[in-house]
């Protein structure tokens, strides 16, 4: 019961903050702030049918919105057009993410590491509280990067409005009292304070700009009649999935990690798909799950989708008959909400816990400034494009261990880790620590032939344990390193040598070397030490 009281009150806490960010996305994006309502309400109840994530909140977003404003302002202008383009890309976006899940490219989000992930979901929460800014200062929103707006905060330091500031400072200190006993409903308490205190005798004559009417329209769908403008939406829809899909996943998982929890991309791929595309049967607009959304949501309480599902109906009753009420909302009030919701996102443990690791040191400052400085799509592509090149770097560069045996044991390790370790006489171990292939295997085993060659030892013994199969690049090399062996009376021995490893150096013509290699180091030293493996070897 506990649970279904605090999923009540965070769905209608989240209602409250929804509707007066529907209605400022509708207008980025230059459609009536009724499609923003609809799409809201209908892409949240759809999400909820597939979806997994506990926090997601699906409904339109500030930069799908940005965004969907670039792409119906290239094409041919008119209201009816704009009206049917608009509604054609929503429509699109759903049929390309349902594409992407039926084709099992959900599994593409793994190319994108934890701490990229984590400086990503940093970047996009300084964003957030950056634009929210200027609503809490009684301040123009500057249209622009981060930067024009930051730049516009001080330039006009002088313009703030200061009875806008002290009621935003006021509900952000209290939301954050709040935030001390997890079960109060900081979020709706503050709203609903908000409400009564914008009814007060005197408050219009401060000039706190409030939210304003969001009337809910259900229009008959309108869509482009010519199949060549169909060809000219579908470039447009694609990067306005990417956006979508970088914002929702990043929330959905950021906010799932946090908490020890796993979802599944594809199904959360199809889940948006199946939103976007009610909401454009609707006569919405893109919808996603929002990180400021779907932080607030988790901060109000939520425990499952029951408080996405009650916040999509919740904000079609206040649509509908709430109207008068919310549209007294003072901004700087919705503008704190948004802020205290992101304000755990602003911990520095992201940034620090891979110092303390002394692995991917970079990774998440450098995610997080591409947010910034290049906005959520440049900074997503950013951030992928950081993380395969940490992943290709470490394949290209993979360390060499040198192995020793512990004692009179059949184990063999690193020396450099182990001091315990012996070298065996007459014999060089090594091991690669990545997978031999195409852009690693000439440098790595041109390194063990000058090591080897270093140390006077003509017999190798080379543990294949991390490679379980073989490019015929990495093919050719091995045969390479062999035949120089050889060459100066040595030899060669594999050792943990995979079956397809084994199967692709016999088609390569390396026949001796397929049929000698070991399963284990142990067995390899025997057979160079007396000629002959044990038996288990050659099982």
């Amino acid at each position: 019961m506990a649970n279904h009281v605090r999923n009540a009150l965070a769905g209608m806490a989240m209602a409250g903050l929804m509707l007066p960010e529907a209605v400022a996305y509708a207008g980025i994006a230059g459609l009536a702030p009724g499609r923003a309502l609809i799409a809201a309400v209908v892409g949240g109840l759809a999400y909820a049918v597939i979806g997994r994530s506990r926090f997601a909140v699906v409904s339109p977003t500030s930069s799908s919105a940005a965004i969907l404003a670039a792409s119906l302002a290239s094409l041919a202008s008119g209201n009816g057009t704009t009206a049917a383009n608009a509604t054609a890309l929503t429509l699109l976006i759903g049929v390309l993410f349902i594409g992407l899940a039926a084709a099992r490219l959900g599994s593409l989000a793994g190319f994108v590491a934890r701490p990229v992930l984590r400086g990503f979901a940093l970047g996009l929460a300084l964003t957030i509280i950056i634009r929210q800014m200027p609503a809490l200062v009684g301040l123009p929103a500057p249209h622009g990067s981060v930067g024009v707006v930051a730049w516009a905060l001080v330039a006009h330091g002088g313009q703030w409005h200061w009875a806008t500031l002290a009621c935003g400072l006021a509900a952000l200190a209290l939301l954050l009292v709040l935030r001390r006993w997890p079960g109060v409903p900081g979020a709706l308490i503050v709203l609903v304070l908000g409400v009564a205190g914008a009814s007060l005798p005197g408050f219009a004559a401060l000039g706190i700009a409030q939210a304003g009417p969001a009337p809910l329209l259900l229009e008959a769908p309108v869509l482009p009649c010519d199949p060549a403008q169909w060809l000219r939406l579908v470039p447009l829809a694609a990067p306005l999935v990417l956006i979508l899909f970088a914002e929702s996943w990043g929330t959905m998982r950021s906010l799932a990690l946090a908490r020890g929890e796993t979802l599944e991309a594809n199904r959360e791929l199809a889940a948006l798909g199946l939103a976007n595309a009610m909401a454009g049967l609707a006569q919405g607009m893109p919808v996603g799950a929002g990180f400021s959304a779907g932080s607030a949501n988790a901060a109000s309480g939520a425990t499952s989708r029951a408080a996405g599902v009650i916040a999509a109906l919740a904000l079609l009753v206040l649509a509908l008959w709430g109207g008068p009420l919310t549209s007294r909302l003072p901004q700087p009030v919705l503008a704190a909400v948004v802020i205290a919701a992101l304000t755990h996102a602003l911990s520095p443990a992201p940034l620090l816990r891979p110092w303390k690791l002394g692995r991917d040191r970079w990774a998440a400052p450098v995610a997080a400034l591409g947010v910034l400085t290049l906005g959520v799509l440049d900074g997503l592509l950013l951030a992928v494009g950081l993380s395969l090149a940490q992943l290709l770097y470490r394949l290209a560069h993979p360390s060499l261990s040198e192995l020793g045996r512990l004692g009179e044991s059949h184990d063999y390790v690193d020396r450099a880790a182990h001091s315990t370790a012996q070298a065996v006489p007459g014999l060089a171990i090594y091991r690669p620590n990545a997978p031999l292939f195409f852009a690693n295997a000439e440098t790595v085993l041109g390194l063990v032939s000058r090591r080897a060659q270093g140390r006077g030892t003509r017999v190798v013994v080379l543990s294949l344990e991390e490679s379980d199969d073989l490019d015929s690049t990495a093919a050719e090399a091995i045969g390479e390193l062999h035949a120089g062996l050889l060459a100066h009376g040595g030899r060669l021995i594999l050792a943990r040598t995979h079956d397809r490893a084994r199967a692709v150096l016999a088609a390569s013509g390396l026949d001796e070397l397929a049929r000698d290699a070991t399963f284990s180091v142990a067995d390899a030293v025997a057979l160079a030490q007396t000629g002959t493996a044990p038996a288990r070897a050659q099982t």
